[in-house]
């Protein structure tokens, strides 16, 4: 499969409308010529937690938002993709049931990472811990079996103790076999592209970080390649660390997630200076895909490090928080800066954080359905929405200050509103303008209140022009009859 070089769609099953069925309503009503490039759904699988992100299987569709038929339907219009997440499923699933069950005499007992696969006697080590990357305040969690034994398995994720997503053992034969029996699902029901969410963390190696871990994991991702390769699939791995990483990966020929521009394009608006931007632009891997918002937050802590300073960070967090933001910080002292600087990701509606400016936000939409590679805008960013205060308040959890769920009369609002309707004519200009499949030209005298970028492809011509002052924003382009064409976004 090619991966088309369109805009593409990221939403929730349940986030436009209430499930799949209503999914493609909206689509086929509002969207149908717009998001060409196709439509990530985020996990529809059944969970028992971190909103579909600790799945109990893949093979089959969590009942309230349909069934595999209803994401066939969607198929048959848009390229599909989906999520894998390879490092992890839920303690509810009915594997890891069944090991609580039978202990080590369950067939499924080799699935998970005990803590006696990490260390001989099963005794963790302060020391090796120390090192690690955490996601949470130990990276394990203690069961009991049914005949009262503790188990002590890996666990990267969960905010619970025990934790809800438990690690799979991936060097294990019987989860190969699980994941081939994934992608059969995935092939047989149409999906183009396998987001591979947090694969940096398979590897379980004491003396590491235990992410991203050398040479092993290329072991795993070209095994996995080969498998999808097979069925005709596309992977995209899912990485968020240190930029350098993100480049071995691209020099290798995968997909990355360009988790950098966010933030410049952020600290570009809030510094009304585009000097850190376009210095950036001047050397990055073309193989990416990009993206403002999404369901996490901006990533700052590692994908920027030694990218930022932190003192320019601290100022720009500071920003964002008396916009109303909420952030994600990192546990592990060893993988904070060195003065103490820990924000992982900054929480909001990119909407809300550019101060519901309509020229800024539609401008910086520009500047990333400029930047080579494959955009992705995510429902809530695509709706123009804003910080979804109560919906923290509720939960108590801050990631959901940008996942709300839209219903069918929200969304008839939010269609009309004129920054949606701009920016839905901005992404049409992107789908369908020729130069976008050329060159990218990138101006070398750019004064540092302006963002200049262009494209060529033959007799076709596009230019990128903002003024950082006004946030105004105009693209010039060559039209079919060869008129030069200005056009503001």
């Amino acid at each position: 499969m090619t991966i088309k070089n369109q805009v593409q769609l990221i939403t929730y099953p349940d986030s436009l409308g209430g499930d799949l069925k209503e999914l493609r309503k909206v689509l086929h009503r509002h969207f149908l010529d717009v998001f060409k490039g196709g439509i990530h759904i985020l996990p529809p699988y059944p969970s028992s937690g971190d909103r579909g992100f600790a799945p109990l299987t893949y093979l089959e569709i969590e009942p309230r938002f349909g069934n595999w038929d209803d994401v066939n339907e969607i198929g048959k219009s848009f390229d599909i993709l989906v999520d894998l997440m390879v490092n992890h499923i839920s303690a509810q699933s009915a594997y890891f049931h069944d090991f609580l069950k039978r202990g080590r005499e369950s067939e499924y007992a080799d699935y998970f990472m005990t803590l006696d696969k990490i260390w001989e006697d099963g005794q963790p080590v302060d020391e090796h811990i120390a090192q690690m990357f955490l996601r949470r305040p130990l990276p394990y969690s203690t069961f009991k079996t049914e005949d009262g034994r503790e188990e002590r398995v890996w666990t990267t994720f969960g905010k619970s103790d025990p934790s809800e997503q438990i690690d799979l053992d991936i060097y294990s034969p019987k989860v190969r076999q699980l994941f081939e029996q994934y992608f059969a699902n995935f092939q047989k029901h149409g999906v183009k592209i396998v987001r591979l969410d947090a694969v940096g963390y398979v590897i379980k190696k004491p003396g590491t970080s235990s992410f991203f871990v050398e040479p092993e994991i290329w072991d795993f991702l070209e095994w996995i390649s080969v498998l999808a390769n097979s069925m005709d699939i596309e992977l995209l791995p899912e990485v968020h660390a240190h930029y350098e990483i993100q480049y071995k990966l691209a020099e290798r020929g995968y997909w990355i997630y360009d988790f950098i521009l966010p933030y410049r394009v952020l600290e570009t608006f809030v510094n009304r200076s585009s000097e850190a931007l376009m210095s950036y632009l001047q050397d990055r891997p073309e193989k990416q895909f990009t993206m403002l918002d999404c369901h996490d937050g901006v990533p700052v802590k590692p994908d920027l490090d030694d990218l930022i300073d932190t003192k320019g960070a601290r100022e720009l967090v500071d920003v964002c928080l008396a916009r109303g933001s909420n952030l994600s910080l990192i546990y592990s002292d060893k993988h904070k800066a060195a003065d103490g600087f820990d924000v992982h990701q900054i929480r909001c509606s990119y909407y809300s954080v550019l101060e519901c400016n309509d020229d800024a936000y539609l401008a910086a939409r520009a500047i990333q359905f400029f930047v080579p590679g494959i955009p992705q805008v995510y429902y809530v960013g695509l709706l123009a929405g804003k910080n979804d205060m109560e919906r923290v308040a509720e939960t108590g959890e801050g990631r959901e200050i940008n996942r709300h769920n839209y219903t069918a009369v929200e969304i008839e609002e939010a269609v009309l509103q004129p920054v949606v309707q701009r920016l839905i004519k901005l992404i049409k200009f992107r789908n369908d303008y020729e130069a976008f499949n050329g060159e990218f030209v990138l101006p070398t005298d750019c004064a540092s209140h302006e963002v200049r970028l262009a494209w060529r492809k033959d007799s076709s011509f596009c230019s990128l022009a903002i003024d950082l002052r006004t946030s105004k924003a105009v693209i010039e382009y060559v039209d079919d009859g060869g008129a030069v064409v200005q056009y503001e976004v």
